[in-house]
């Protein structure tokens, strides 16, 4: 069988990259080894399916060339992508910084998908497993079912993260057995695990939760953060982690609203028979506040400390704490929970405009397989809508 575009990747980039293929009177085949399209799509945003984000620029997407992403975004922006799922009458809401989420159910979004796929005539087939791509002449795709023909395949199979989702390297595996270069990956979007006292100190509050400003260098994000048994998680924590490698120290401000010192001074004039942990239990979570208080802050463990009683120093040691609060995670939850996967197919080796490989004609690479990494919030989903659209405008 002959066909004009063999997309492989049912996912949002893949099915994106149909649909504009198809759009422009291409015959196109498209292949996924799951036994439904669009699965990372039906979990997102808890089922929600976090679209894309209102507010999407290229200073907010990772990538060893910066500037590649800005083509392909320009071409398609969140706009577009916001008036199709209009057009579908899709109910939607606006979330917090952005952050664009069905009122209903994601099956939504992967319903206009398919929807638009059979406007176009793209022929999605699942439960494919693909076993070589060869191209003597033009490509030549082996199925368990056949092999198809085409000269043109668009790599569209995402990246390494969430493995039970079906997840694997093979875009970077066909991709280096065609000569393009791949940067290294790790999860992006991810938990931070801890060890050690610092790890002690965390795990009895699993559960706990606050707003606070993740930092590292000059890149901070302000949004909640939570504990957890392993760490620490979150958006904020996700978004940071993104910007770091294990042993490298993330500062947190726990009171970004606060001036601590003078907060602390005021309490020490004011109350100064009260204990240091329910004065800080008035800004924090208590367990958090009687944690750090015993860890960092009372002269010994579970010791009584008023306010009255604490030197200058000490007010100054526990607003540096409040205010920077520096740990230095040593590793991450790994794949299995990164939304993302950081780093891939090299950007180098494709054109920014049309996502085609420099080097080998017909070859294209969209979405999650590509070195381009957006925060969280409906960034990836737009760099999938974004980068699918140029390869299906282009085969």
């Amino acid at each position: 069988m002959r066909v004009d575009v063999i997309i492989i990747g049912a996912g949002a980039a893949g099915l994106m990259a149909a649909i504009r293929a198809g759009q422009r009177g291409r015959k196109v085949v498209l292949i996924d080894h799951a036994d439904e399209v669009g699965k990372k799509i039906l979990i997102s945003g808890g089922g929600r399916c976090n679209f894309t984000n209102r507010d999407i620029a290229p200073d907010r997407y990772l990538s060893n060339n910066p500037h590649f992403c800005k083509s392909a975004l320009k071409s398609y922006t969140q706009h577009d992508f916001i008036a199709l799922v209009d057009k579908h009458k899709i109910a939607h809401h606006e979330k917090t910084l952005g952050q664009l989420f069905c009122d209903g159910s994601a099956r939504e979004i992967v319903a206009m998908l398919v929807t638009e796929c059979a406007a176009v005539g793209v022929d999605i087939r699942l439960g494919q497993t693909v076993s070589a791509i060869t191209k003597p002449d033009i490509f030549h795709v082996q199925t368990n079912t056949g092999t198809i023909e085409s000269t043109a395949v668009i790599l569209a199979t995402g990246g390494l993260s969430i493995p039970k989702m079906g997840a694997s390297g093979f875009a970077y595996q066909v991709a280096e057995r065609f000569g393009l270069p791949v940067t290294a990956t790790r999860p992006a979007l991810v938990p931070l695990t801890f060890e050690d006292k610092t790890l002690d100190l965390m795990r009895p509050l699993s559960g706990v939760s606050l707003e606070v400003v993740a930092r590292h260098g000059k890149q901070s994000f302000r949004e909640a953060m939570v504990f957890t048994h392993r760490g620490l998680s979150g958006p904020a924590i996700l978004q940071i982690s993104s910007y770091i490698t294990s042993n490298q120290a993330i500062t947190l401000d726990l009171l970004p609203d606060d001036d601590a010192a003078a907060f602390l001074l005021d309490r020490k004039q004011t109350r100064p028979k009260a204990e240091l942990k329910t004065i800080l239990g008035e800004v924090l979570p208590q367990r958090l506040a009687h944690s750090l208080t015993a860890t960092y802050l009372a002269n010994a463990p579970h010791s009584v400390t008023t306010m009255g009683a604490l030197s200058g120093k000490q007010i100054t040691e526990a607003a540096t704490l409040l205010k920077a609060w520096s740990v230095t995670p040593t590793g991450t939850e790994g794949y299995a929970k990164a939304e993302v996967t950081l780093g891939g197919v090299n950007t180098d080796a494709l054109s920014s405009k049309t996502m085609e490989s420099r080097a080998v004609s017909g070859l294209y690479v969209v979405g999650e397989a590509v070195d381009v990494t957006g925060w969280l919030g409906g960034y990836n989903f737009q760099w999938a809508w974004s980068s699918g659209w140029a390869a299906g405008s282009a085969v």
